[in-house]
Formats: structure tokens, C-alpha cells, sequence
């Protein structure tokens, strides 16, 4: 798996799910790489439906489309891959119900941790939470130490991941990721597609 500063958009949770997808198709349209789906509904029914219908939005913008913990659901609606975090399904067990073509990403925060998921067969890692988050309030932060001894500790690429904006995406982050993961930053845009464009800009250089 190849990434090249892109963006990799984590979906929101909203009442009406047609919200979700008007909003969502605003940002890949723009050129998001990477779109996982994240819910709290339960109901394996619903889960599929949407997951489906996120599927095909993907498939028309060329974007990758990865389901969180649900193994059996990225399987079924044919997803590009599965993120697990560190209380999910194994890295093992996924693969083995996926098969080795599907991508796998897991949730690190550690050295120790990205090794051993790498060593399981993690396609790339989520690392953070860099800042807190507004959507993980009980997320812990790392320092930018651990990123830096992260990434050059394995070699598949780093996604970071936690309270990122366009304010506060410096260079020594972006030096040291191959991808940023958001949220917040965008779905609670007034104007989408402008911050996506500046979030861009500052994954070139990033701000010093």
C-alpha cells in the first residue's frame, strides 16, 4: 500500500444518513484517497446498507473505501480493507478471512505496538492521537518523539491520526506521515471543499 501525504477521511456519525453521504461525496469529489466508515449502530442490516451505499460514492470517485472493526461487513459489500483497532478483531484472524489482496490497518500508539502489528501483517498503521480529539475525548495523546521513532521503526505508512487541522498540521508532522486521518475538520466545515484545499497546501510543505 502506497501513500503520498493523501487524506484519509473517517465518516461521521449523523441522524440521517443522507447527510452523511451528501457531505461526504462534497469531500471526495475534492480528492479524498482514502474514506473509512465508522458507525455505532449495531444492527448488521443497517451497517451493510450503508456501507454499500458509501461503496458505490467511492467507486465513482476512484477512492478507497475502508470499514472500521467489521470484518464480516467489509467482506460482504467487497471493501477495499478493514481497520482494526487495538481491542478488534486480530490482524491474523482479519487476513485470514480476507485473504491477502485486502488492505489492513491498525491502531498504534507505540513503538512496541507498531512492530508487533506490523509483524502480524498491518498494511499500514493509525498513529496518535496527535491532538486531542474531538470525537475521542478519552483519547491519549503521543509526543511528536513517538511519531518520529514510529516511522522509523517500520516500514509501511503512517497514517495520523487525532484533532488535526489545517492550524496545526506543522511540518514536523508532516514529515514524519504518509497520510493524515480527519474528521471534524471537515465534516464541521462550512466550506468543505476550500478546507480540504488548504489541508492540501499544507501537506506539501506543512506549516512551520
Amino acid at each position: 500500500m502506497k501513500l503520498n501525504k493523501d487524506i484519509y477521511l473517517i465518516t461521521k456519525q449523523y441522524d440521517d444518513f443522507n447527510t452523511l453521504l451528501y457531505k461526504t461525496e462534497e469531500a471526495i469529489s475534492e480528492g479524498i484517497s482514502i474514506l473509512q466508515y465508522r458507525s455505532k449502530v449495531k444492527d448488521k442490516s443497517v451497517l451493510y446498507n450503508e456501507a454499500n451505499k458509501l461503496k458505490k460514492l467511492c467507486e465513482k470517485y476512484g477512492t478507497m473505501l475502508i470499514i472500521n472493526d467489521r470484518v464480516d461487513i467489509a467482506k460482504e459489500v467487497g471493501a477495499d480493507g478493514v481497520h482494526l483497532g487495538q481491542d478488534d478483531t486480530s490482524i491474523k484472524e482479519a487476513r485470514s478471512i480476507l485473504g491477502k489482496d485486502i488492505i489492513i490497518g491498525a491502531t498504534s500508539k507505540t513503538v512496541q505496538d507498531s512492530i508487533r502489528c506490523y509483524n502480524e501483517g498491518a498494511d499500514y498503521l493509525g498513529v496518535g492521537a496527535l491532538y486531542p480529539s474531538p470525537t475521542k475525548f478519552n483519547a491519549k495523546t503521543i509526543e511528536i518523539e513517538t511519531l518520529k521513532d514510529i516511522k522509523k521503526a517500520v516500514p509501511i505508512p503512517i497514517v495520523g491520526i487525532g484533532g488535526i487541522t489545517v492550524d496545526n498540521l506543522t511540518k514536523e508532522i508532516v514529515d514524519n506521515i504518509d497520510a493524515i486521518s480527519v474528521i471534524s475538520v471537515i465534516y464541521d466545515s462550512h466550506n468543505i471543499k476550500d478546507t480540504i484545499r488548504k489541508l492540501k497546501e499544507v501537506l506539501k510543505k506543512g506549516r512551520n
